[in-house]
């Protein structure tokens, strides 16, 4: 949800970040791809690009350069899978959103055959001010391998979720109990996915593990992925076992159906996951989730599936008696019974 925020908090600097990119690689034809449930966003860069327009920052000559920029707004009709960029361009030229063999990549061959660089919002949204205050200055937050600033999307058991910008390497401690308000009623935190549901999941077995800094090296050092830092806070309240039948069916829903191995297994495994929570499996059961989800890894067209089977194996892995409390009859281990 940080795309939303920025784009009704500051659409200007995103369509600045869109026309720099264009003339930095002389591309003339730009579109804005966003979500289909995305339409008051879209009215408000709509007005800001009719703005930019009017002001000579777009279109025909822009600023006296010679050079010819023009963006466009694209609205998709919602699916997840979208968000992968060979998806987003078969959706933006009107055929099914699905992933394309690579290589060719899109720097190659992209939009309607044509050499296409594609770019994030919040990447786009920074290029303004990176180039005004130049790489020292941004070198100068962050981490030395990881530089610079990230928008970290909190949420799950937090008192105060949103959107926060902040240094990578800023903590999971800091995140959440600075700026995140900590947990209600004073819980203690179990689990995080540091890059929402399609991350491995990071148990909590030692309070030192929140003093891990948020950057891509150490994150991964931990066994998990930073990714789009959309940071869900799980603490003892949550039974695991509800929270990966949740995932699951989630890229059930979302997957496009294109290649096999996630086109089934994310049927399968939502499935076998449901069946766990509903009381009706066997304790095989809980080791044929994980079998399914080890078949899916590494053997589909794109990240899609890949992710789907993050919070399944770590979630198996690191808090198989919350599995083991449905299979048994004792119910929701969170709950208790």
């Amino acid at each position: 949800f940080k795309d939303h925020q920025i784009i009704d908090g500051n659409p200007h600097q995103l369509i600045e970040g869109v026309a720099l990119c264009a003339y930095a690689v002389q591309a003339k034809t730009n579109y804005i791809y966003l979500r289909g449930e995305f339409y008051e966003p879209a009215r408000t860069l709509q007005r800001a690009i009719d703005e930019a327009y009017a002001h000579g920052m777009l279109g025909k000559n822009v600023l006296g350069s010679g050079f010819d920029i023009d963006i466009h707004i694209h609205l998709g009709a919602g699916a997840y899978i979208c968000g992968e960029e060979t998806a987003l361009l078969s959706s933006l030229e009107g055929q099914l959103g699905q992933p394309r063999l690579r290589p060719p990549f899109p720097a190659v061959v992209g939009l309607y055959g044509k050499p296409t660089v594609i770019n994030n919002v919040e990447t786009l949204t920074n290029l303004p001010l990176i180039l005004e205050k130049g790489a020292p200055w941004y070198k100068s937050m962050g981490t030395e391998r990881s530089p610079g600033v990230k928008i970290f999307s909190l949420s799950g058991c937090v008192n105060r979720p949103g959107n926060y910008e902040l240094p990578l390497g800023t903590t999971f401690r800091e995140l959440i109990y600075t700026h995140g308000g900590g947990l209600p009623e004073g819980r203690q935190v179990r689990g995080i996915m540091p890059a929402g549901a399609s991350s491995a999941i990071i148990s909590i077995t030692d309070d030192r593990l929140l003093d891990t800094p948020m950057d891509y090296e150490s994150v991964a050092a931990i066994g998990s992925q930073l990714g789009s830092a959309s940071v869900i806070v799980l603490d003892d309240s949550v039974d695991f076992a509800w929270l990966v039948s949740k995932t699951v069916n989630f890229f059930k829903h979302e997957s496009c159906g294109k290649c096999t191995p996630c086109r089934e297994g994310t049927f399968w495994m939502n499935r076998l996951a449901q069946r766990i929570v509903d009381g009706r499996a066997t304790p095989e059961d809980i080791s044929l989730l994980e079998t399914v989800a080890n078949q899916i890894a590494g053997k589909c067209l794109c990240a899609l599936g890949e992710f789907s089977v993050m919070a399944v194996t770590t979630g198996i892995r690191q808090f198989r008696t919350d599995f083991e409390h449905h299979v048994n009859g004792s119910g929701s281990a969170a709950s208790g019974g």
